[in-house]
């Protein structure tokens, strides 16, 4: 690499950090230690594989981390882990550019999962992720690590409730941590689960970085063809934002429609398989008053 470029690269990488730590700090790096913290998602001797796939979420995570491990407590490690399922020439190429513009040292493997989601007829969106997430469990794990950490935001989290209502017929969100039923040992953790998308774009925008979209191989041909759940996703995302046209707090009341869940006015909810429903001691409940 040319000394020219090498000078470029630093300065794009130091100012990257200087927006996250000062002009975004409230935005992105006080968002990021409060999850962390109120979640307890980064324990003392953790091992993390900071999961990169390429777009702006993951790499601002991966920047977030490098900044907790020179400026907070160096009690756990983190390896900054991306796989190549199958990208094209430029996606690998720019994963490997935006990599070095932020200082960032990946550890790369390669899997064939694109060959095999070539082959799915319809929608291979669902075994996408499921073979994804469960490749990285597997190589995290190869490599001495407790838990992976996804790129997935604020943002994220309240479409995802909204999905589960309106497709779904469901109540349900996004976790911040979850262990793993298959990789038992092994966690998932979102720190970027209280980050708006749009300080994120920001953020790539003022040191004028360009991530990947979308890595799936559905987007090479044409730029909407995403499967049928990022459509709804789309759709959703639609609908919160002519929501908040009315209602500036719909975002932040769709989140904490979740935290403020009351069961005794709730028809049935299910917990750890089973199915709970409210007329099960509701004629008790009637015998016992006074």
């Amino acid at each position: 690499m040319q000394d020219s470029t090498i000078f470029e690269y630093d300065n794009i990488r130091r100012n990257a950090e200087r927006d996250i730590i000062k002009l975004y700090r409230k935005d992105l790096w006080s968002k990021f230690t409060r999850a962390v913290n109120e979640y307890r998602l980064i324990l003392p001797g953790d091992k993390i594989a900071v999961c990169i796939s390429g777009g702006k979420d993951s790499f601002l995570m991966a920047k977030l981390f490098q900044e907790l491990l020179a400026h907070g407590e160096r009690n756990f490690e983190a390896v900054f882990l991306t796989m190549d399922p199958g990208y094209n020439a430029e996606n690998r190429d720019l994963i490997r550019e935006n990599a070095l513009k932020l200082g960032i040292d990946l550890t790369r493997f390669e899997s064939s999962i694109f060959e095999i989601t070539d082959r799915i007829e319809g929608s291979p969106c669902y075994p996408c992720a499921r073979m994804r997430r469960g490749a990285l469990y597997s190589h995290a794990k190869e490599l001495g690590c407790n838990k992976i950490a996804l790129g997935h935001h604020y943002d994220d989290v309240i479409e995802t409730i909204l999905m589960g209502m309106l497709y779904g017929g469901q109540i349900q969100t996004m976790m911040p941590k979850l262990h793993s039923v298959n990789f038992p040992g092994m966690e998932l953790i979102r720190p970027l689960y209280l980050i708006r998308e749009e300080s994120i774009k920001k953020w790539a925008a003022r040191n004028d970085l360009h991530f990947i979209r979308c890595a799936c191989r559905l987007t090479e041909n044409a730029d909407d063809i995403r499967g049928s759940m990022d459509s709804k996703r789309a759709e959703i995302k639609e609908l919160i934002k002519k929501l908040h046209d009315t209602n500036q707090y719909t975002e932040a009341n769709i989140f904490k429609s979740v935290e403020n869940v009351n069961l005794s006015t709730i028809i049935a909810y299910k917990k750890d398989g089973q199915v709970h429903h409210f007329l099960d001691g509701y004629d008790k409940e009637a015998d016992n008053r006074p």
